[in-house]
Formats: structure tokens, sequence, C-alpha cells
């Protein structure tokens, strides 16, 4: 018995050093790749840090909610139809003139009724859709009282316009316009914010009573308080990008992100052109844009 035993020992002593020479040979190893590539520990660092700043998880559309983004070419503005799909009622924000019988038929493709055509704004580079798609549809044209343009149903901040089951909520965002209004769905998580806040920038304050200082405060005091992983929607982009979110907006916005001082040094130095079709466009937005439906 004590010869075994002292054989098990031997054993278990060679063991042991072969382990500890592959450990220092394992070490030496590790040592000699990190001299080598002397960044690879940084980089899984900083590859590490990137991870952790994913995007906000956003909301799904629920299923009885219809969603579609529309565009107009020549004044690259969106336009947006809203359904329940459940009893088929429908709103449209922000229609241009051009192509309301493009999405008055959609609308009677899809098998929806339109209720409401609704403006955020009074519009400047463009005539709305709002007065045809009434004649088309039946519908309602609808915009802040504060734009001075004439309208079914005019809409003040904390008012609702539901259709089906689905409510929009309305945020006086003034800015860019006196009658700019941003409207919410809470329950699909996003936001349509007009000319107010637009991908990477937002609307100009250089007429149609603009105040730098009142865009900037109503962004960060309305929009970017709500939820980070909040959709926006705007009423137009110039790079082909379809949505942002609040996320985005408050880290990227070359604009926005700026303190109040210097936001309105940059929005008082852009230079930009006078509008091309403003002088036909106010006149006729402030009636809705009835009078320019063209003849058939």
């Amino acid at each position: 018995m004590r010869i075994v035993g002292r054989s098990m020992l031997s054993a278990l002593k060679r063991l042991s050093v072969s382990h500890q020479n592959q450990t220092i040979l394992a070490r030496s190893s590790s040592v000699r790749s990190a001299q080598r590539n002397p960044e690879s520990q940084s980089q899984r660092s900083v590859h590490s840090q990137f991870g952790t700043m994913s995007l906000p998880e956003r909301k799904p559309f629920t299923p009885d909610f219809f969603f579609r983004q529309l565009f107009d070419g020549e004044s690259s503005t969106y336009s947006y139809l809203l359904a329940d799909l459940k009893t088929g009622e429908a709103v449209i924000i922000d229609p241009v003139l051009e192509q309301a019988k493009r999405d008055a038929q959609l609308v009677k493709e899809l098998g929806f009724k339109l209720k409401y055509a609704i403006n955020t704004h009074m519009h400047a580079d463009h005539i709305t859709g709002s007065g045809w798609l009434r004649e088309l549809t039946g519908c309602q044209s609808v915009i802040a009282a504060a734009s001075g343009a004439k309208a079914d149903c005019h809409l003040k901040e904390g008012d609702h316009v539901d259709f089906g089951s689905h409510v929009i909520d309305t945020l006086a965002t003034p800015g860019h316009t006196n009658g700019c209004m941003s409207y919410v769905i809470k329950e699909q998580g996003c936001v349509f914010t007009g000319d107010t806040l637009l991908i990477r920038g937002c609307g100009r304050t250089d007429f149609q009573e603009g105040s730098p200082k009142n865009l900037y405060e109503n962004v960060h005091s309305k929009i970017f308080t709500l939820p980070d992983n909040y959709r926006i929607y705007p009423a137009h982009d110039y790079k082909g990008q379809l949505e942002s979110s609040v996320w985005e907006e408050k880290r990227y916005n070359p604009r926005l992100t700026k303190d109040l001082e210097e936001f309105i040094k940059i929005m008082e130095n852009l230079n930009l052109p006078y509008p091309k079709k403003i002088d036909a466009s106010l006149p006729a937005n402030r009636e809705c844009g009835v009078y320019d439906i063209p003849k058939e």
C-alpha cells in the first residue's frame, strides 16, 4: 500500500508541474500577443462602449393602426395618411393640393372614410390640399386657430382629434409660424412636427411671425420632453430621410443641441432665399386652398 501511495503522489506531482508549465506558456503567449497588438484591448473597450449606445427600442404600431407616408416631389412635403383598420376612419396630415386626387384615390382604394384633413401650420411653400380633399371626400379641414387660416375646425393646445379608437393630442409649437402645432399619438409612440422640428434641422424663422426663441423653447419644453423612443415625422425633408426620433434629435440636431443664444445667432444668419411659392401659397392657405382647386 505504501508503494502504491508513493506512485500516486509522484504522478500527482508530475501533473501539477505540467499544469503550471501550461499556465506559464499561456500567459507568455497572451503577453506576446498584447505586445504585437497593443491596441487590441483598447479596441475591445471601445466596441463595448459603443455597444451601450444603442437606440431606444421603439413601440411597434398596434395592429389596428394604419400608417402611410406620402411625398410631394416639388415641395419635398411629407403627408401622412393614418387610419383605424377596425372602423375605417382616417385622417391625413399636411396634404398638398397637387396630390389631392392621388390621396383621395388611395383612401377610396383602401376602403377608408376620410374624416379630417389636418395641417400642422399655414404653409408657405405649397398650397394645402385640404380644400380639394373636402370636395372629393367630404372630410373636414383642420388647423390651429392661431394660424389665422379658415378651416372647418380650429384647434388650440390640449384639444384632441379622434379617428376610430385612435387619439391625436395637440401641442402648440410656434416659432416657425404663430400657428404651428405638433400632433402626438401616444399609443403609437410618434409625433408629427410639421416644420417646427425637421430631421437634423428646423423650420426657418425669418418670416411669417417667426421667432427663433419661441421655436427653441417649444422644441425643448414640448417635443424633447417626450419619451426618447418616440418617432419624429416632419412635414419636409430635402435629403431623403423618412423619419427620426426624439433620442436622435436631442443628440445630433446641429442647431437645437446648441444653447439658446447660439441657436438665435444661427437662425438670424441663415441668409435663406425668399420662398418661391410664398406669394401664392399664403393667400390660398388662408382660405384653406378652396379657391385654387383646379377646374376639371
